[in-house]
């Protein structure tokens, strides 16, 4: 959705924002525990390598590494969604949408109005 800046009446400048430019939704892994299991047999009842699934979702396999080990806490909804297909389940079996609250990120379930 564009829309005249609201900024642009002070500095005399007229500029488009565009409102889908903000941030992607975060996905956070439930566990890398549960990222292993689901590796080891999936939807298809194969297995997948760290490489295959990085491949597969786009992402460097230090992501996929990250996520299993706990180094890396989220990544991206295209992502989420690209890791969750390739492996055959849910979104939502493996990840937690994350909202923004500052500089840190929550679970959206925890988000009090």
């Amino acid at each position: 959705m564009l829309g005249a800046s609201p900024f642009s009446a002070m500095n005399g400048t007229s500029r488009e924002v565009n409102v889908s430019d903000s941030p992607p939704t975060m996905y956070a892994v439930v566990s890398g525990d549960r990222l292993r299991m689901l590796m080891e047999r999936t939807g298809t009842g194969e297995s997948i390598t760290v490489r295959e699934l990085a491949a597969a979702a786009g992402v460097a396999t230090g992501t996929i590494g990250g996520l299993m080990s706990g180094m890396q806490q989220s990544v991206p909804e295209d992502k989420a969604k690209k890791i969750a297909a390739r492996l055959g389940v849910d979104l939502l079996v493996l990840f937690i949408p994350m909202e923004r609250a500052g500089r840190s990120l929550i679970p959206a379930q925890q988000v009090v109005a």
